[in-house]
Order: C-alpha cells, then structure tokens, then sequence
C-alpha cells in the first residue's frame, strides 16, 4: 500500500462516518488485533524484488484458491476450502443459478414468473460458464449477456442526501433503468441492441501498430416509443463472476485507505469509493459490485438482476412486473407467479441460496507465477504504475460464520475505487457518486482464463478491446500516463507484461 496515502486514512474515515460507508452489517466480522494489523501490512507490502514469486502469491484467493483446470468449468468449482456439508448448498444455488424461467401461468409453480420483458432467461445465460460476457459477433447474433442502462439527470429533490456528492438521476420514464432485447408473446421487446464500430489506429515502440474499435451504442427498433430526450445509455457486459465473496470480505477502511480524491498525494491518480444506498440495510454502505460499483452487497446485487434480467420480484425488489413501467400497462397487467398469495416469484430461501453460490465460486490458482518471462512483467506492471489501480493484495476480515472468506490473503489486482477512465471510455452516465467517465478498478484475477472459459477475449465494461493490450490501450485520463509508458516500453517487455497479465 502506498503511505501517502494511507497517511490520509484518518481523514477519510472521519468523513466516512458521517455517510456510513463503513457500516458492514452484512458482515460478521472479528476485529483484528495490533499483531495481525502488522503481520497484514507486511503481506500486502508492494513487491520490490522481481527474481522470483512472493510468498503465497500463486493462491489467488488463499485457502479458498481453486486448482486451475483446463475446461471452461475453470470459473465455476466451489471455494477450494468449503465444507463438505457447504458442498449441497453451493450445488443447489448452481441449480437456481442455472434455472431456466418459463412465463406465468405454468404448471411449474417454481419456475413461473420470467418477464414479461427480460434480458435472459436465467443467470447462467448472461454470466456464461460463470465468466465474462460479451457483445453480438454480427448481425445474426443475440446480445443476450450485454444490456443498455438508461436513467435520466434528475433533480436536486432526487439526490440522497446521507451520500455527499451524490449525482441525482432517475428511471426513464418509459423503459425504467435498463432496456430488456426480450419479451413473452404479445408484448413487443423494448429494443434490438445495434453497434456501430469504428476503427483506430494507435502505434507502438519498436514499430509495431495496434487497432482498437471505437463503438457507438444505439437502441434500435424501440418497442414502446421514443426515449426520452435525456436519456443516458450505458452499455454493461456481464463480468465473471468468480471471487465475489472475497471481494465483499475485503475491510471498507481498507479499501477507503486507498481512496485519494484530491490526489494528495500527486501520483495523478484520484481513486473515490462509490457511496450507494442499501435498499436492503436502509443506509449508506461502501459500492463494490456492478461496473461502477453500484450494489453494496452480493445479496443486492443478486436481488437485483433477478428483477431486471429475468423479471423475477424477490424480498428486495418485490415488483412482480419486473422492470416494466407505468406506460407500459400491459406488461403490467401480465400474469405473473406471484399470483394466489405465492409470495415472492424466488423467496428468501432462494435468493439466499444463489447468493451463497455467487460467494463462493473459487478463483483459480496462478499459473507460471516463478516464470522468467512472467516476473519480468510484474515488473513491467509495478514499474509502470498499473499498481496504482490494481492493488495486488488485500487480507480479508476475520469473520465468524464465513469460514471460506475469513482472512484469507488474496490477489485479485483491484482498489474496488472509482478511477476517470476518461473521454474514450465514458458513457456519460453516472450511478451514485459515479460520474459518467468513472469505472470501479476490475479485479484481474482469472482474465488469462477468459478465452479458454468464455470462447472469446473481448474486455472492458463493453466488450470492445479484443486483447488485452486492446484494453491497456484504451485507458486514459487518470491512467494515461500508465497507458503511454506501456506504449512507449520495448516490444518484448511489453509481450512479458501481457504474459503476467495472461497468468492471472
């Protein structure tokens, strides 16, 4: 961890707690002594030395570390230190994970209530094998793990005032919050997800050009009218899913230790925690999921897609309708499997159940971590400030009734913060106290298995690098400067640094 800013701690915390961001109720944590604060600090020190791996460092997720298979089952083995008992548990939240909902009325009580408008039919279609989406392959492919966001600005009566910058914004007021491409039978589809692409040229050291795709989201073939005329469109792959419960175990002083908003400290780098609002706490709690890092827990964050993707009301978002609106008076007039004092279309039970396989899908374990090649692009990566973002470690809380999670030293490359990722990549969107060009860091761990998991090796929140030098190549703002050393480095260190990237 830098001291800089970790000397702005104090500060940070005392503002923290007027919003609540450190409030963790979702949590049932043991608080750490003197000693293990010390022993932490020293495990998760920045790596001086680059002649060989650091203790631990190819279990990604300490004793929760999976082995890394060579299937694109990689992503989705239970946490390498769960229970055998926890075993069915993580099985039977697969099984709801993977359900396919079938529309109201049905004879299969436990299935009914998809839609009437929805992005996939179950969660295993977005998050594929448990790993990353990604956008259409052409005219003929679906964007069925690939969605428009939409909201409006809103007025300063919308802002929440317990989160200090807040930045009001509100449904559309035809489409709600995101636009679904799939419908049940005479309900017209919201939208056909259209991309446009446009190619850049961008040259390298040692001669060589790379070209990235610039693309241009359009909604097409509105089924309900006309957008709004402010309305703000964000495009979202689904990202894998592995890792989530180590993510949500990480301490939120931690995490808003990292935080330097006025870049005190003057590394160009201004990471904020996203604040957002727990429908499910009622207060104010630290963001770490979503693209942004708009949901608080993976609880919300399940709760969530189930209503917005699928249509599926539950304790959180109770709308049996789903997302349909207002002005859509069919939709909301739709059978739906809350219907005969059901209750909810997945009950607590269930949404508990998927939550618990959302925690604990392993993260797979290095490969080649004592690899000459693969050293000499850590190096590259710590010695051109990739580290500034992708904070190598963190130890987890110690938690009581978590043991998969409990402090446990982990590798996933992420400060869970909010970085300007600048013009190229904005959506011009905010979410909370997002602005329209921030991003949350995306953790590393496991990218170098995407193409074997997920078929492809499309990355950032829209799918557009094709590699990840792509990816490098598009950062900008806060991490231009990272950006041009890559691109000015020698050729074969920069292939060294893609290769540590590859071993993640």
């Amino acid at each position: 961890m830098r001291p800089s800013r970790l000397c702005l701690c104090a500060i940070l915390l005392g503002s923290a707690a007027t919003a609540g961001p450190l409030n963790e109720p979702h949590l049932n944590i043991i608080a750490r002594t003197d000693a293990e604060a010390a022993r932490i600090a020293g495990a998760t020190a920045l790596a001086t030395e680059f002649d060989a791996a650091q203790p631990f460092e190819s279990n990604s997720a300490g004793a929760a570390t999976v082995r890394a298979m060579s299937t694109p089952d990689a992503f989705s083995q239970p946490s390498g230190n769960i229970s055998f008992e926890d075993q069915l548990t993580f099985r039977v939240g697969n099984g709801l994970f993977r359900k396919l909902w079938v529309s109201s009325p049905s004879s299969t009580l436990a299935s009914d209530g998809l839609g009437p408008l929805y992005n996939a039919r179950s969660c295993q279609r977005c998050h594929i094998k448990d790993g990353r989406g990604h956008p259409p392959e052409g005219p003929d492919d679906n964007a069925i793990s690939m969605f428009l966001r939409v909201s409006i600005p809103g007025n300063p009566e919308d802002a929440i005032a317990e989160i200090g910058d807040y930045i009001a914004s509100i449904a559309e007021p035809t489409y709600g919050t995101q636009l679904q491409d799939f419908s049940l039978p005479e309900h017209p589809a919201e939208y056909r997800l259209q991309i446009d692409y446009e190619e850049i040229e961008v040259k390298l050291s040692g001669g060589e050009i790379a070209f990235l795709r610039s693309p241009t989201h359009t909604a097409v073939d509105l089924g309900y009218g006309p957008l709004h005329p402010d309305a703000m469109l964000s495009p979202r792959v689904a990202p894998q899913m592995i890792g989530l419960g180590l993510l949500e175990a990480i301490p939120a002083a931690d995490v808003l230790a990292l935080s330097d908003p006025q870049d005190a400290d003057g590394d160009g780098i201004s990471g904020r925690a996203n604040i957002v609002w727990s429908m499910e706490y009622d207060q104010t709690m630290l963001g770490r999921f979503g693209l942004k890092a708009g949901n608080p827990t993976i609880r919300e964050q399940t709760a969530s897609a189930f209503v917005g993707d699928i249509g599926i009301s539950n304790p959180l978002f109770p709308a049996a309708s789903g997302e349909c609106t207002d002005l859509q008076a069919d939709c909301l007039a739709a059978p739906h499997g809350d219907q005969d004092d059901r209750g909810f279309e997945i009950n607590a039970e269930g949404l508990d159940l998927v939550t618990f396989y959302s925690r604990n899908l392993g993260v797979p374990a290095r490969r080649d971590v004592d690899d000459p090649t693969v050293l000499r692009g850590k190096e590259v990566f710590y010695s051109t400030g990739c580290t500034s973002c992708h904070q190598p470690s963190f130890v987890t809380h110690r938690l009581a009734d978590q043991p998969e999670q409990s402090f446990q030293l982990i590798w996933p490359y992420t400060d869970m913060l909010l970085h300007d990722m600048g013009e190229g990549l904005a959506d011009n969107r905010p979410e909370a106290r997002a602005t329209g060009q921030e991003w949350r860091t995306p953790p590393l761990w496991g990218i170098g298995l995407t193409e074997q998991v997920s078929g492809h090796t499309y990355f950032l929140h829209d799918g557009r690098a094709r590699s990840l030098l792509e990816a490098i190549l598009w950062h900008g703002d806060e991490a231009e400067t990272q950006r041009d050393a890559v691109i000015k480095i020698a050729p074969e260190d920069r292939a060294a640094l893609i290769e540590f990237l590859e071993s993640l």
